[in-house]
């Protein structure tokens, strides 16, 4: 069976910028925050600041001042799945979270009376983004019997002060990577298909992942997702005199999920 390749999580880092550097450096006193499950989406906005331009017969519109550029990412955290690492069990979601709610607290400075948040950089892959938390929305929506919240949904916002595009230089995916989805809580194969849009697919999924059952997906759980390659040989024709037979050929089906079960079929 192939090696399943290395799923490779998000990270929260706290950075600095120094003076008379363009890049700032990761504060390698403060431990990265290592996401429990990677998001499904990440959303970038870039921003101009423009002046003018209003009024029919006004002036032109002007850009008067740097752009920004602002990132906004979901995370979920559950503390019902056992950690994939060496990380001790908690049994309060909220000792996970705050985590992520130390990159809110300003830090003084050098200066007297001055505090400034410290800097974020979100990097998983060869996605980069550096700037400073905006704000940090969390959900709890799941309890144990006696009130603690076991599962949040952290929802963040960083900003950065220019328009920019930056990469992971040192990041890649390896040749003949195939696309995955990770099931969430409660998911079904059902679910998580429908949320890759392909609800269609699902039963093929499930079977290509040899999911026994499709009801219930354990959380954190990754599912290949590649599309099915259908090959179909063309229909020969020969022809004798008056009469004329058509011979079609079987059409073979093969999923490609990864070499974990798969569908074959025949048509003819």
């Amino acid at each position: 069976m192939p090696q399943e390749p290395a799923i490779e999580r998000a990270e929260i880092r706290e950075i600095r910028w120094l003076d008379g550097r363009d890049e700032p450096e990761e504060v390698p006193e403060t431990p990265p925050v290592r996401v429990q499950f990677n998001p499904q989406t990440l959303k970038v906005n870039y921003t101009n600041q423009k002046a003018g331009g209003d009024q029919p017969e006004g002036s032109a519109v002007q850009f008067v001042g740097r752009g920004t550029t602002k990132l906004a990412v979901d995370l979920l955290f559950d503390v019902t799945v056992p950690p994939d690492d060496d990380g001790e069990p908690v049994n309060d979601v909220r000792k996970l979270t705050e985590k992520l709610f130390y990159f809110m607290k300003p830090k003084p400075t050098d200066e007297q009376d001055k505090f400034v948040p410290p800097g974020v950089r979100f990097l998983w892959g060869s996605f980069l983004f550096d700037g400073v938390m905006d704000s940090m929305n969390e959900t709890l929506d799941f309890f144990s019997s006696d009130g603690r919240p076991l599962r949040a949904t952290v929802s963040i916002a960083l900003s950065q002060q220019e328009l920019r595009f930056r990469f992971n230089e040192g990041a890649g995916a390896s040749a003949g990577t195939q696309p995955q989805a990770e099931a969430r809580a409660g998911d079904s194969v059902q679910q998580l298909a429908a949320r890759q849009g392909r609800p269609g697919d699902w039963k093929a999924i499930a079977a290509a992942n040899d999911i026994e059952n499709p009801r219930n997906l354990t959380p954190g759980l990754r599912l290949s997702l590649t599309k099915p390659s259908v090959s179909v040989n063309a229909p020969r024709v020969s022809v004798q005199g008056s009469s004329a037979s058509i011979s079609t050929p079987s059409a073979s089906v093969q999923t490609g999920f990864g070499g974990r079960g798969g569908l074959s079929g025949s048509l003819g």
